[in-house]
């Protein structure tokens, strides 16, 4: 097949468009081709994770949800640091691989923990994952529009995340959501609610410079306010932190471990005196507007810009909330510069007059620092992967 390609190739005109319309072909073949060998491939190493689990027999908390489950395992893993014998997936290992090359590569005998982030295209996957990785604490972010276009609906996805909650003895909640709400009431286990209102279990409150920790029954907990950490992941991963043994006395020792996530809402001083905000991972409205939320406390007296290629992956509303947040962008204040065509129309007609686009990040990185100096500040939104014009 690639001999046919490379033979097409070196004909008139003709075959060169050819090759166009055959190489989509070939490789659609090669990948149905291998698909047996890759699934059985992957069949030996989940059965050697489900072993291993058996053998080792770690306490499992599962995290999946539309945005936050990283940042809320790597906060989990913070917590719980100074205990040793606690294993997390690696960075965004969420799938059926990362999950069992992650147990057959680190789980050994003693390990007490394993935190597993656990993500999903489609309905069912959760439910595979949990199947042979067995929850015993399943916590949920959040549901929102990410991979919308592949799911089709806020009610697909919704469905989509419940299956981690199957097998699991405590399901923790993030109880700022509106659309876990009903949660609680369609579950036979126990539930707690973690969030920032008055209606949570574990509360976790900004107070000026400070997080207050609320649990019934417990005296508040206060630590310093680390700068970019989402608070409501902080109060899912205190939730789980003491379902798997911490004590609440031990929280404000416990929350001073805590650190910024790379390329989620990390701030950071530039050599030129800009104060950058790298929220570059992240591509979804709530963690957008929350990063927008970031830049407009920043302490700065001078310009601040947004730059970004917009939201993607959100179906028929995609140009919607991308109009939305260059609104909003625009309301605070801040100067737009649009990377790329992708959602270019859909910023423009958000932000109105004024708006800059290029072509490339590369170029936006050059304008900033031409352009931006001691006192500034820079929020990158998104970084959109090579595929996207």
């Amino acid at each position: 097949l690639v001999v046919g390609a490379g033979f097409l190739a070196r004909r008139p005109w003709w075959g060169g468009a050819l090759v166009v319309w055959f190489v989509p072909l070939v490789l659609d073949l090669a990948t149905r081709l291998l698909q047996p060998l890759e699934n059985s491939r992957a069949r030996g190493f989940v059965e050697r994770a489900r072993q291993r689990l058996e053998q080792v027999h770690p306490t499992v908390v599962a995290i999946t949800g539309s945005y936050g489950k990283t940042s809320t395992k790597n906060h989990l893993l913070d917590l719980l640091s100074g205990d040793g014998a606690v294993v997390a997936t690696p960075k965004s290992f969420n799938n059926r691989a990362g999950l069992s090359r992650a147990i057959n590569e680190n789980l050994v005998a003693g390990t007490r923990g394993f935190i597993a982030e656990m993500g999903t295209y489609g309905p069912g996957e959760i439910a595979a994952l949990s199947s042979w990785c067995v929850p015993d604490v399943a916590v949920i972010t959040a549901i929102g529009p990410v991979h919308l276009e592949r799911m089709g609906s806020l009610e697909v996805i919704e469905g989509a995340k419940f299956e981690i909650t199957a097998h699991a003895r405590v399901v923790i909640i993030n109880a700022d959501d509106p659309r876990l709400a009903s949660w609680p009431e369609r579950l036979h286990v126990r539930v707690v609610r973690a969030g920032t209102g008055e209606n949570a279990d574990v509360r976790v409150r900004e107070v000026s410079e400070e997080w207050v920790l609320d649990v019934p029954g417990h005296e508040a907990q206060r630590a310093p306010r680390v700068l970019g950490v989402n608070v409501t992941n902080v109060a899912c991963a205190v939730a789980a932190a003491l379902e798997m043994g911490a004590r609440v006395e031990e929280m404000s020792a416990r929350l001073r471990r805590l650190r910024p996530v790379d390329n989620r809402s990390v701030v950071a001083r530039a050599a030129s005196g800009v104060m950058v905000v790298d929220d570059t991972f992240n591509a979804n409205p709530a963690s957008a507007r929350a990063a927008l939320d970031l830049l407009s406390t920043l302490a700065v007296p001078g310009r601040r810009r947004v730059v970004t290629p917009g939201l993607i992956e959100l179906g028929r509303d995609q140009y919607r909330e991308n109009m939305a947040f260059a609104r909003l962008v625009r309301e605070s204040g801040a100067e737009l510069i649009c990377v790329g065509r992708t959602n270019a129309p859909a910023l423009c007609a958000g932000y109105g007059e004024g708006v800059r686009r290029v072509d490339t990040r590369e170029s936006a990185v050059e304008a900033v620092r031409a352009e931006l100096g001691e006192g500034d500040a820079v929020l990158y939104l998104n970084d959109l992967p090579d595929h996207y014009p």
